[in-house]
């Protein structure tokens, strides 16, 4: 990877973030980066605090990895921020995370407006408790006009739940004649999808450990590059971004052809 780069081994571990800032923008930078931020209950757990002190903790390094992001040139960041699952968790966990935005869109919004960053949300808001979804509906209309990078929170999301809803949508344009049987293709599905304003993601990061998908982006993930890292969100850190990203500039995409052999 690092010669591919133009790096020495040397290079990289004495380079400044902001020396490694500049060299990750001038190679070919991944448009749109999904990250599934996990880990945050085991890294209170390690330090013998509650759970919700690990969201807490992980919901302040969304600002910094967004600053990050923005930095270096990514068009748009989707953070998985509460699946359709997650409501299984405590009553009251699940109350602390529905607070969670209210508590940092209000407190970033300022930031967000000075870095032109458009807030997007991808799930199904109306499931979500009034305050929070007020919280997210400003964010959204307050930024609006923003033309730089998205931010797209994954809020209430499940991709096999969108899957769904975007089928039914499909079939009733079917039934009621706005669309014929012969004109779906893969490009009808994707519009349908709630991602159907973005492109497909170009690199997924999941944290603290796990390799798996979780329900997340299954359909958009199709030829997105992976990278896994140990690191427990609320830990990670701008140099692990830059590393992830470093990682992506090292491959060869061929999309099931024989591009670069």
């Amino acid at each position: 990877m690092l010669d591919k780069l133009g790096w020495r081994k040397t290079d990289k571990k004495n380079a400044t973030l902001e020396q490694r800032m500049i060299q990750v923008r001038s190679e070919s930078v991944p448009q749109h980066i999904a990250i599934i931020m996990d880990g945050n209950g085991r890294w209170a757990q390690k330090r013998a605090l509650p759970r919700v002190a690990g969201h807490h903790e992980g919901m302040k390094n969304i600002r910094t990895i967004t600053r990050c992001a923005n930095k270096v040139g990514i068009r748009a960041l989707t953070l998985y921020a509460f699946s359709t699952e997650n409501w299984k968790r405590p009553r009251k966990e699940v109350e602390f995370l529905m607070r969670l935005p209210e508590e940092f869109l209000t407190s970033f919004l300022p930031e967000l407006m000075e870095l032109n960053i458009r807030v997007m949300m991808i799930g199904e808001i109306s499931d979500l408790p009034m305050h929070t979804q007020n919280a997210v509906r400003n964010a959204m209309d307050t930024t609006a006009n923003n033309t730089g990078m998205i931010l797209n929170f994954a809020l209430n999301y499940g991709s096999r739940r969108e899957m769904v809803l975007s089928v039914q949508e499909i079939v009733n344009q079917v039934q009621n004649g706005t669309l014929s049987l012969e004109d779906i293709s893969e490009e009808t599905i994707s519009n349908h999808l709630m991602t159907s304003n973005l492109p497909d993601p170009d690199l997924l990061i999941r944290t603290s450990g796990e390799l798996r998908l979780s329900n997340f982006l299954l359909w958009q993930l199709a030829y997105s590059e992976f990278w896994f890292t140990d690191v427990h969100w609320p830990e990670f850190s701008e140099k692990d971004l830059l590393e992830a990203v470093e990682s992506y500039q090292s491959r060869n995409r061929r999309y099931g052809g024989l591009k670069g052999e």
